[in-house]
């Protein structure tokens, strides 16, 4: 059975351009589980599902084999409900539906295969029975601009309540792709196809590199008769496991035990920075272990190479990303952070006490007052930890950057040094309680010289350096599996 890197070397040793595509099914392929239950359990909250409604749909789907015809069936049930909705609504629900719970259900490796076809010039679509409510957010921030999805009815910027056109499912979903392609010169016979349903066997037997993922047992029947490559993608898992829990609770006590031993110790000698470097090198140290959670470095050299500097991150779990900065950068470093943080219970005193710098992102006055702060901590040798997204991505796609970071280095003289963070969001991702173990990888670049730097110049520079991040991520170094871990 070929392994993701294996796929991954194939795509990247393999012919270029948009006549070659790659298709992918959503549920279940590029998302774990199906983005129809994040719009139910909406719908159920909201009282919009009625006893009848609920029956009818329970029956539709235990009625005998399930097949085109009684797909569309059920489909038709479920898009009853948004009858009289506004598109535009529809389209707000499908966008914050999929914030708060469809972007983490993300395949981290169906991203990968996604990235490698685009940076191959590929065509990408994304081919769903979902409607584009479910699957245009994903789209969006995956970079995708071709969506096939089952359609829906509008009638004067309203929905319906009733599809408008086939279904695509089974041989609709291979039908719909045909018709993709030969309208945009598509060679089928060199494209590839991913899915992981066993009413995929049409779709993916309509190109010539399908790829069975995660399959149940006729898909994978099929796909061993057929000679098809077979992938397996895995998460995080979601069943009751106590350790987990236990795990993330014994790191939230390490860090207190961590401040507070770092204060005490802060207190009795007089010396407050000696306080706070014992505080985040002992919580990089403790609760990595108390959480198993592993750190793989790459050019672990260069976070030393050049003191002070502004360390870039890329964000992704705050709570994770914060053990990733201790546990690499060790000691004389700060951080900056949002506001909002400071008025966390415990945690906002105890980050005040540490030095940390919280920026009011929605005051530009105040917020440079505190950059401002942050630079004079550079010039007197202490480093800065911060995000140039400012925010965490919802998927592991690298956000726009902020300057603030930028602007700070070349204000006080010193290097930006790019850390880039593969998969802490699968350990923890962004709105999660629970961590779970598992190897963070990290690839740290040499420090960057920004003293010839101009603020004329500064957008493309960004630019440069928010590149390297994307192409980092995107074509991760095969060295970098080869370090040691830290």
């Amino acid at each position: 059975m070929p392994d993701i890197g294996y796929t991954l070397g194939q795509i990247r040793s393999g012919p270029t351009g948009p006549a070659i595509a790659a298709f992918f099914d959503f549920d279940g392929t590029i998302i774990e589980g199906y983005s129809a239950l994040a719009f139910y359990q909406h719908r159920l909250r909201n009282f919009e599902i009625g006893p009848e409604e609920a029956t009818r749909t329970m029956l539709a789907t235990l009625r005998g084999p399930m097949d085109e015809a009684r797909f569309a069936e059920i489909a038709e049930l479920g898009v009853r409900g948004w009858a009289g909705r506004a598109e535009e609504d529809l389209d707000e629900l499908g966008q914050r539906l999929f914030v708060q719970g469809i972007a983490g259900a993300l395949f981290y490796d169906a991203w990968q295969l996604v990235k490698a076809h685009q940076r191959r010039g590929h065509t990408v679509v994304i081919a769903s029975s979902a409607t584009r409510f479910q699957v245009e957010p994903m789209a969006r921030e995956l970079g995708v601009s071709h969506v096939l999805c089952t359609p829906l009815e509008i009638e004067n910027g309203l929905c319906t309540g009733r599809l408008g056109g086939r279904a695509l499912w089974g041989a609709g979903k291979a039908e719909a792709v045909r018709r993709f392609a030969a309208e945009r010169d598509i060679d089928l016979r060199v494209s590839s196809a991913y899915a992981n349903g066993e009413e995929d066997v049409p779709f993916l037997a309509a190109v010539g590199r399908p790829h069975a993922v995660n399959p149940g047992g006729a898909l994978a029947k099929a796909a061993a008769r057929r000679n098809w490559p077979v992938l397996r993608f895995s998460r995080s898992s979601k069943r009751f496991d106590p350790l987990p829990l236990m795990r993330t609770s014994a790191m939230w006590s390490g860090l207190f035990a961590s401040i507070g031993t770092g204060i005490t110790v802060g207190l009795f000698n007089r010396n407050r920075r000696q306080g706070i470097d014992l505080a985040t090198s002992l919580w990089g140290q403790l609760g990595a272990a108390l959480g198993d959670v592993k750190v793989n470095v790459t050019g672990a050299e260069h976070l030393w190479a050049h003191r002070p500097a502004v360390f870039l991150f890329n964000h992704q779990s705050s709570f994770m990303d914060m053990l990733i900065a201790f546990r690499l950068l060790e000691r004389e470093f700060t951080f900056v952070a949002k506001k909002e943080l400071a008025n966390f219970p415990v945690m906002g005193p105890l980050f005040k006490v540490a030095d940390v710098a919280f920026v009011d992102r929605a005051d530009r006055a105040k917020a440079i007052e505190a950059l401002d702060s942050v630079t004079e901590k550079l010039r007197s040798g202490i480093s800065v930890a911060i995000s140039p997204e400012g925010t965490r991505s919802v998927t592991p796609s690298v956000g726009r950057f902020k300057k603030g970071g930028f602007r700070m280095a070349m204000a006080a003289g010193v290097p930006i040094v790019p850390v880039v963070v593969r998969n802490s969001g699968e350990l923890m991702w962004r709105d999660s309680q629970i961590a779970h173990s598992g190897t963070v990888d990290v690839v740290v670049h040499p420090p960057i010289d920004v003293s010839g730097w101009t603020v004329d110049e500064l957008d493309k520079r960004v630019a440069e350096v928010r590149a390297l991040f994307v192409d980092t991520l995107e074509e991760w170094p095969e060295s970098a599996t080869d370090d040691e871990e830290s």
